[in-house]
């Protein structure tokens, strides 16, 4: 008999486990992130500098001992000697002009002609009358004889004969009285021929032949300039006049140089040769004047010019290049080269200049270096590689030259020349300041 098979119990199944497909990508992209941290780390390790940082190069200068002139500029105005406004010293119509305008004219050359025949009609009429008390004086003389002898006779009153005196002293007086007259249209005879009282250059006409004149009328008969010699009156500040006073009253040539209105070109050299008695109260300034010889007429009346008074010239100066001065937080300052290639910020103190080199009075010495060029990259610190000085910069003019044109110059001051003085390259010509 068969038995019904005994039910065996379900298999006990084991417990169910995460699927490795999830657990898998997420350790790879851990992977994957820990690589790219060390590369990246490893990367940043490799561009770190070993040595600190670049130097900078730059162009370096060697601190000199020079002649410096101490120079003055100044704005100025050509002054002639003389300018003659000629004026006709009588009336009468204008009747010929002996000059063309712009010409050179000598002293005493003829320039115009007045009518002159109502002053010599006048002076026949004097010389007539002078004829006639001439005549009234001899006989007074020949009475005054007559009445001397009958007057030692007792013949005639004695009033008479005193009388008589008095004749003839009032015909001599009028006998001179006549001379007088016949004196003064002789030389108004002589104006009606005007002449050029001073060697110079005419202007143009101002009057024309046919028109009457009076004396002293304006606006002349024509304007007379004296051209060569010439001036030059400029005006310096007053706290710089004790320096020029002090050289001056000591009998030294003050030289002055002349360049045009652009300071591009120099016209002429003169000398210091006088100084105003008085400061303008308006201006804080005073006037001097300097004497040009203009033998080519290079300078023209009133023309405005450029001026540079040389003062005096210092002597075994420190010099630097301009462009080495630097003006900030510090005050004037210069970057100064050290033995290791490093620079440090360099406090100095400044004295005159003429554009391309500046005088330090105190802060450096002979022989030391100053960074010239590359200063905008520099701090103080840094380090730097000295670059061989440029062929241009290498052509500055030598110390102890003349000012450039336009280079301040001034006795005492060189703020002026590091207003930007990195951007202002050695020997730039730089328009003059007024009065300063």
């Amino acid at each position: 008999m068969s038995t019904a098979p005994t039910p065996q119990p379900p298999a006990q199944q084991a417990p169910a486990q995460p699927p490795r497909k999830r657990r898998g990508p997420l350790l790879i992209a851990l992977v994957v992130i820990v690589l790219i941290a060390l590369v990246i780390a490893h990367l940043l390790r490799g561009t770190k500098p070993e040595h600190g940082p670049a130097a900078q190069v730059v162009t370096v200068a060697t601190v000199t001992l020079g002649p410096m002139p101490e120079t003055l500029n100044a704005l100025g105005t050509i002054t002639p000697i003389a300018t003659i406004t000629v004026l006709p010293q009588l009336s009468g119509y204008l009747t010929a002009v002996g000059y063309e305008e712009g010409q050179d004219v000598k002293k005493g050359q003829f320039l115009a002609q007045i009518d002159p025949r109502q002053y010599e009609i006048g002076k026949q009429q004097a010389e007539a009358q002078l004829a006639k008390d001439e005549a009234a004086r001899d006989q007074a003389h020949a009475d005054l004889a007559r009445f001397t002898l009958l007057n030692e006779r007792h013949s005639i009153a004695e009033q008479t004969f005193y009388n008589q005196r008095f004749v003839v002293q009032q015909a001599e007086a009028a006998v001179k009285a006549d001379l007088a007259n016949i004196a003064q249209f002789a030389l108004d005879i002589e104006y009606c021929h005007i002449t050029a009282p001073v060697a110079g250059r005419v202007g143009l006409r101002l009057v024309d032949p046919g028109n009457f004149v009076t004396a002293s009328s304006q606006p002349g008969i024509v304007v007379i300039t004296q051209m060569k010699p010439t001036t030059v009156q400029f005006a310096i500040p007053q706290n710089t006049l004790g320096d020029v006073l002090q050289r001056f009253n000591s009998g030294a040539t003050l030289p002055v140089t002349v360049y045009n209105s652009n300071n591009t070109k120099q016209l002429a050299t003169g000398k210091l040769f006088a100084i105003n008695n008085q400061m303008a109260t308006a201006t804080g300034t005073v006037t001097l004047r300097a004497s040009l010889p203009n033998d080519d007429e290079a300078l023209f009346p009133n023309e405005f010019v450029n001026v540079i008074l040389m003062v005096d010239t210092l002597q075994n100066a420190v010099l630097v290049p301009t462009p080495a001065v630097q003006t900030g937080a510090p005050g004037d300052y210069v970057y100064l080269v050290n033995a290791d290639n490093t620079v440090s910020v360099h406090k100095v103190t400044l004295g005159p200049g003429d554009g391309r080199h500046t005088v330090i009075v105190s802060g450096l010495s002979a022989g030391q270096r100053v960074v010239t060029d590359g200063l905008d990259r520099l701090s103080d610190g840094a380090k730097i590689q000295p670059a061989a000085a440029h062929p241009a910069a290498a052509g500055a003019a030598p110390e102890g030259s003349g000012p450039a044109p336009g280079g301040k110059g001034q006795a005492g001051n060189a703020q002026a020349h590091h207003d930007k003085a990195a951007s202002t390259a050695p020997g730039t010509p730089r328009a003059a300041s007024p009065a300063s």
